[in-house]
């Protein structure tokens, strides 16, 4: 891609749009394709099929390993309330001791642990505030997926940042006690 075409793609996404609502209300009302920043609703592309693929991959060995360990409930594109934002992380884990009772809208409360899955239309600086935002409301651990260099950046804090590559193994840290894969096996 050349810078042209890179300027291109940024400029296609649209801007966010101010709103008078909040993140209750955001959350309450399940707006598809958008998530919910400082009073702003900022569009989400839709997802690439590669995208889409590798978030499914990630879903299905974490809710495996979830249901078959009875640890909690791992949701796909669901609102989150991570501060004053309303997110959609595309895979997040709930342990069973933090799972909210109304199930009718976004959860009140972040995740335990959150996966982004990186697209071409992505911007580096609205992941690392996703990120920030993430670990800021007490998210343990954000994995930030990357297709193009096979990459998996597991968050901790700002300042405990481990990068793995296809030889490595990923695993749930304390999050998700006893979970691991291949970070191959998220891009077969």
């Amino acid at each position: 891609m050349n810078v042209h075409e890179g300027s291109q793609v940024a400029q296609e996404i649209p801007l966010p749009e101010h709103t008078t609502m909040t993140v209750e209300e955001f959350l309450a009302s399940d707006i598809d394709g958008y998530e919910y920043v400082k009073g702003a609703l900022v569009p989400m592309a839709a997802p690439s099929l590669g995208h889409a693929k590798i978030s499914t991959r990630i879903t299905h060995y974490l809710f495996t390993y979830v249901s078959e360990n009875d640890l909690g409930e791992v949701y796909v594109e669901a609102g989150f309330q991570v501060g004053e934002r309303g997110m959609k992380p595309d895979v997040a884990f709930i342990s069973t001791a933090r799972l909210p009772e109304d199930e009718s809208k976004g959860s009140p409360i972040p995740p335990d642990f959150a996966v982004e899955v990186l697209s071409p239309t992505d911007i580096h600086w609205r992941v690392a505030e996703k990120v920030q935002a993430y670990l800021e409301a007490g998210t343990q651990m954000v994995w930030v997926v990357e297709s193009v260099m096979k990459t998996v950046t597991v968050y901790r804090s700002v300042t405990d940042i481990k990068v793995f590559t296809a030889n490595d193994t990923l695993t749930g840290e304390d999050v998700v006690p006893g979970f691991s894969c291949q970070v191959t096996q998220l891009f077969e």
